[in-house]
């Protein structure tokens, strides 16, 4: 079970999936399942000794425009809705609504007061 305050996820943000599912097959050994979005497209898993152990989000549409290909890391927190707020009043900013994605958890996505990303999650059964 996930633990408040501990990193619990990593995602690359990635304009070409395909390119890199084969750089980390190869490098790393990962396979990948596919799962599709909410807002369409597909998600991918990368698996490692049958576990899920990281993800590829694609960056494509045309609101990604400017967001750099990077890994995106996500903290567990135990709520999310409470601790964004408290983190607004302290300087981040919010950079897309909370959303909730079934499964998985309640996420939001931060510019934390110096600007760095950083994604927080209540997964689900925490």
């Amino acid at each position: 079970m996930p633990q408040h305050g501990t990193f619990h996820w990593n995602e690359l943000m990635s304009r070409d999936v395909e390119r890199d599912k084969r750089f980390y097959q190869d490098m790393i050994g990962w396979t990948f399942e596919g799962m599709p979005m909410q807002q369409g497209g597909t998600y991918w898993c990368a698996i490692q000794d049958g576990k899920p152990v990281a993800g590829i989000f694609p960056i494509n549409g045309p609101e990604f425009e400017g967001v750099p290909e990077a890994w995106m890391s996500y903290l567990a927190v135990d709520d999310v809705d409470a601790r964004v707020a408290k983190a607004v009043k302290a300087g981040a900013q919010l950079i897309k609504p909370i959303f909730d994605v079934p499964d998985v958890g309640r996420i939001a996505i931060l510019k934390q007061p110096g600007g760095a990303g950083i994604g927080w999650m209540t997964p689900v059964g925490m």
